[in-house]
């Protein structure tokens, strides 16, 4: 079933729209939540919850993008989780160390400080616009989908080297092009 009809589903508030959208989209929410939490019984949590999450929010919003939109609500509530287990003490280290690799980019307090976040978010998009295929890839897959660098290297043909190499040179070119848009880090 395409996004368009599955939206009419939600909109109409057929109970339909959830199963078929779990058949649709159910393994790559489990993917991003999976990339996240640190075991495979919080993903199927956090894909459920997000399916009961996008039930909630459609009405009203009425997203462009099926796909993109239950996305960013599986990462934010398995982000969520993930703070509730305690980031530290149970395993979360990926995201920790993901959260450190970009701090050296983005300081958080400077973001929430004196950055406007739609700003900010539209100049990473300019940056990740003018990469490479692989290179865009590589940057999602570690960014936004937190995966480890032995699975994008995998995934990329590469060595974990190259990859960490690749990341490290594409963290330096970020900081470059948020100062370059006047953004003070």
């Amino acid at each position: 079933m395409d996004d368009n009809k599955l939206i009419g589903l939600f909109l109409k508030r057929d109970e339909r729209a959830i199963a078929e959208t779990l058949e649709k989209y159910g393994a790559y929410c489990r993917y991003i939540a999976a990339n996240i939490l640190p075991s495979p019984e919080d993903a199927e949590e956090c894909t459920a919850d997000a399916l009961t999450a996008l039930w909630n929010s459609i009405p009203p919003e009425k997203p462009l993008s099926l796909k993109a939109y239950l996305g960013r609500i599986t990462r934010n509530l398995a982000l969520n989780r993930l703070n509730a287990l305690n980031c530290e003490k149970r395993g979360g280290g990926t995201v920790c160390e993901i959260r450190e690799e970009l701090a050296e980019c983005v300081s958080a307090d400077t973001v929430e400080q004196e950055l406007d976040e739609k700003e900010l978010r539209a100049s990473i998009n300019r940056f990740v616009g003018s990469l490479n295929k692989k290179q865009q890839r590589a940057f999602l897959k570690r960014y936004w989908y937190l995966c480890p660098s032995s699975q994008i290297a995998e995934e990329c043909g590469m060595t974990v080297s190259a990859v960490n190499v690749m990341l490290h040179r594409l963290r330096a070119r970020l900081k470059e092009h948020l100062e370059s848009e006047g953004f003070e880090l």
